[in-house]
């Protein structure tokens, strides 16, 4: 079975920890390959190689810095298929849905470019008698990211840009559950023109993340995941002397007014609720119509909709909805469907009973969904089911 390696200095490092954990295909519910998971030597080995680059790279000019990850943007527009099928084959979701992603995470990139423009000082003369005000913006030196399952290249490309663009070296913990992405990332740094050290990739698990957080050379923490873990980052990271930025779970609601566009509502809906699978911190999980004759009419156009979409494996072209990460995830979300069910609420379009395509019957997939006559005292309203 390949192992999925750490990236410290300029290389794949194989793990020495004695500890890996498997990373499934959700399509077909197989292991196919296994993740390293680092121990705190491994992450304190990425630590000072980022430490020793951050000398030399805070001292590159800004556009140098620029000119680096320029090189990188035109990488990833020329391989984005390539990055969204190693997506595809950990996460699940359709190409078309990674593809989606690594578009998003581009635009940070280029944003990310023009970074030296932003990056200037400023003077004021005489702010008092014989005083004049200069402002700097300075490097803070190594910065880590932890990132979440869900989109696997698009979060890390919300941090890792602007962190180089800014002069500082920047560690990467991504999901163990798909974490090839972030490798061919590195390795297109690396390509780039990037030099060793200033981009370093520490797979793991809880044992790698507490390395981070407590590790006194790593200046700043920034994480995106659910919101029990975001306050268990933000308290020990601040704890250890840390800037943190942690971003949690969301449970959103799309407000439906009784001279709304219904159909534009349905079809925003489709997209918001079912794309990724529901997988997104930001997907609309509840639709609050404004008067049960909305509701109705609302449901009567979303449930032929619902029925039409096309579920299957990221390997089917065809595919509109693919299967959710994990065998748990999956059970977390079935078992939620049936709370609902026994709080009071309606199963309208029942996925508990989806039958996946031939060859796929092992897979983590879960039919769409339609739950109505829910109230505001249910699970299903007050929890992020993370799920379509």
């Amino acid at each position: 079975m390949t192992e999925i390696a750490h990236y410290i200095d300029g290389a794949r490092i194989a793990g020495t920890s004695g500890r890996s954990q498997p990373v499934y295909n959700p399509a077909t519910g197989e292991a196919e390959k296994a993740v390293a998971l680092a121990s705190p030597e491994e992450g304190g080995r990425a630590v000072a190689s980022a430490k020793a680059a951050w000398t030399t790279w805070s001292k590159t000019p800004a556009l140098r810095r620029a000119r680096i990850l320029d090189r990188f943007k035109m990488i990833l527009w020329e391989r984005g298929d390539q990055l969204a099928e190693a997506i595809s084959a950990e996460h699940g979701k359709t190409h078309d849905d990674a593809l989606g992603e690594v578009t998003r995470g581009l635009e940070v990139v280029e944003f990310a470019v023009g970074a030296p423009h932003l990056l200037k000082g400023e003077i004021t003369e005489n702010v008092g008698t014989a005083v004049d005000s200069h402002s700097l913006r300075q490097p803070l030196g190594v910065v880590a990211g932890i990132t979440p399952f869900n989109f696997p290249a698009m979060v890390p490309m919300w941090m890792f840009p602007v962190a180089l663009a800014c002069g500082n070296t920047f560690i990467l913990k991504p999901s163990e559950r798909d974490p090839s992405a972030s490798l061919l990332i590195a390795e297109w740094l690396t390509e780039a023109g990037l030099p060793a050290g200033v981009f370093n990739v520490v797979q793991g698990d809880k044992e790698a993340v507490d390395t981070l957080l407590t590790h006194p050379d790593v200046k700043a923490i920034s994480f995106v995941g659910s919101t029990p873990i975001a306050k268990y980052i933000y308290e020990t990271g601040t704890k250890n002397g840390k800037r943190v930025q942690a971003l949690g779970g969301a449970k959103n609601h799309m407000v439906i007014l009784p001279d709304a566009d219904l159909d534009m509502a349905a079809n925003a809906l489709m997209g918001a609720a079912y794309g990724s699978a529901g997988e997104r911190c930001m997907a609309i999980s509840v639709a609050v119509p404004v008067t049960d004759k909305v509701a109705d009419a609302l449901i009567k156009r979303l449930v032929p909709k619902i029925e039409a979409l096309k579920v299957g494996p990221a390997a089917d072209p065809s595919s509109e909805m693919g299967p959710v990460v994990t065998r748990a995830a999956q059970e977390k979300i079935l078992g939620l469907i049936n709370r609902g069910e026994q709080e009071g609420a309606r199963i309208v379009v029942d996925g508990r009973g989806f039958t996946p395509p031939q060859g796929y019957e092992n897979g983590f997939f879960v039919g769409p969904t339609l739950i109505d006559n829910v109230t505001p005292d249910m699970t299903v309203w007050k929890e992020e089911i993370f799920g379509p």
